[in-house]
């Protein structure tokens, strides 16, 4: 039972993405989340993946996946 913040990159992970990310959970669990929430997840949606930046990640709410768009569909990558 938690608050999800999505972010929809059209670009590579990168390492001001991961805190503005961080920004926007903290502003939730702070302001709207209830004592009864759990702690807000982050999940980055990134055109390509980028390891590097997300093995420092010290946060483990945050999650990152890609995507790669064919004749306007979407298919996802975990």
């Amino acid at each position: 039972n938690c608050y999800t913040v999505v972010e929809l990159k059209t670009t590579k992970l990168k390492k001001e993405h991961i805190g503005q990310i961080q920004k926007y959970m903290d502003y939730i669990d702070l302001e709207v989340k209830s004592i009864y929430h759990n702690k807000t997840i982050g999940i980055i949606i990134c055109r390509e993946n980028n390891e590097y930046v997300i093995k420092y990640c010290s946060n483990p709410n945050i999650y990152q996946t890609t995507y790669l768009t064919i004749n306007e569909e979407v298919i996802e990558y975990i």
